[in-house]
């Protein structure tokens, strides 16, 4: 996923607001799960979301997902948020979380997915 930080997604130091990083990764992991499991998925957990840089009005935000480890109805997704500015080619990683996420069935209920092969390697 990849969005602009405008004006709107900033604190008073035109940075962007944390909540705002954290709902945008929620959406990339979700759009990651929902792809895995091809059905409805919840959010139920995250880990600890690390700011590692302030990210400047007027920059590139790219989200990147990936399913690390799965569980019998739960899938683990590695989120790293890049930022970009527009004027050059430079790109930091900003911020990065695990979200756990639950493929429901038609009744609510926890369903079984496809299982990871291999757990990928977490952690930047």
């Amino acid at each position: 996923m990849v969005f602009t930080v405008f004006p709107g997604d900033t604190n008073h130091y035109h940075t962007l607001f944390g909540g705002t990083a954290m709902a945008w990764m929620d959406q990339a992991a979700f759009i990651c799960a929902t792809r895995w499991a091809r059905r409805k998925v919840v959010t139920v957990h995250t880990s600890e979301i690390s700011f590692k840089h302030a990210v400047p009005e007027g920059s590139i935000v790219e989200l990147v997902a990936v399913v690390v480890a799965t569980g019998r109805s739960s899938m683990t997704v590695r989120v790293e948020m890049f930022v970009e500015p527009m004027d050059r080619e430079d790109r930091l990683l900003a911020t990065a979380g695990e979200y756990v996420m639950v493929a429901l069935d038609s009744l609510g209920q926890p369903a079984a997915v496809a299982r990871l092969a291999q757990p990928v390697a977490s952690g930047t």
